[in-house]
């Protein structure tokens, strides 16, 4: 059965004021896809997904959204299509909870109204799917890290939208988190929900991920299955640094690391030892 097309991103390109960042960028995205965005710092991971979503300019290039032009929906139009969950959201002051994820139903309400027991009610199976419904009456202020990106998750799965947009969600978060968070991802687009993905947990991502993004070298270096782009070659290519793809013997997941480079490490003792030596 044919998968119906979610996202097309024709010919994009990508940079802020006068800088160009990525180059010709062309990709269709499924529904139903879970698609990591990976690359080193500054490679334009974050700035891509935001010029997806029409937070930022493209240079050049489209992108359509079920066929239609990203530029031609309104705003609470496009809201009703795609949520999106940023890096760094700073909370006010007093809000708790339960606050924060009804906001997530701002596109299906006028301006002039309130939220519905309805809405409440979808706010609430939202947290309990997150583990953050006992956290419903809590200062977000007061809540842990952890915590705080999962009520988060629970808003913009109030938004109810089909498209799912998570700017590195995994930030900040130990090592159980940062899986959840991984884990809920997965479960939701296999409920039929497309998301994008910037992550930077390489393991997590071949592990959960149904697609890669890699980007690299000015431009969409690869594009396919995680075992198609986890490779020693690409990601060498991609990081600029000399690394290496094994699988753990035990759980069967890839392992990414980088080799030692000798004559760097030469000099970082040579360095060392001078940073290290007390004044006299």
């Amino acid at each position: 059965m044919q998968q119906e097309t979610v996202i097309q991103i024709q010919n994009l390109t990508i940079g802020y004021e006068n800088k160009i960042i990525i180059s010709g960028i062309n990709a269709d995205i499924n529904a139903g896809e879970l698609v990591g965005i990976i690359g080193r710092n500054g490679a334009g991971k974050s700035t891509l997904l935001k010029t997806i979503r029409g937070l930022l300019p493209a240079k050049s290039g489209k992108v359509l959204y079920f066929d239609r032009p990203l530029d031609s929906y309104r705003e609470k139009e496009l809201a009703r299509r795609v949520a999106y969950l940023q890096q760094n959201v700073e909370t006010g002051f007093g809000y708790t909870g339960l606050d924060i994820v009804l906001t997530g139903r701002y596109p299906y309400m006028k301006w002039w109204e309130s939220e519905t027991d309805e809405d409440k009610s979808l706010a609430r199976d939202c947290m309990s799917y997150t583990g953050t419904l006992d956290l419903a009456e809590r200062p977000v202020t007061e809540v842990s890290g952890g915590q705080k990106q999962r009520i988060l998750l629970a808003k913009v799965l109030a938004q109810q939208t089909p498209v799912l947009f998570l700017d590195e969600p995994t930030t900040g978060l130990d090592m159980v988190y940062r899986e959840e968070i991984f884990r809920f991802a997965r479960e939701l687009a296999n409920m039929g929900k497309t998301i994008l993905m910037v992550v930077h947990e390489l393991d997590l991502a071949a592990a959960y991920c149904s697609r890669i993004f890699l980007l690299g070298e000015g431009k969409l270096l690869a594009d396919g299955r995680p075992d198609e782009v986890f490779t020693e070659e690409l990601l060498s290519r991609a990081y600029e640094a000399d690394i290496t793809v094994g699988k753990n013997p035990k759980s069967g997941r890839l392992e990414i690391t980088t080799r030692e480079n000798p004559q760097a490490k030469e000099k970082e003792k040579d360095l060392l030892k001078k940073i290290c030596v007390q004044g006299s």
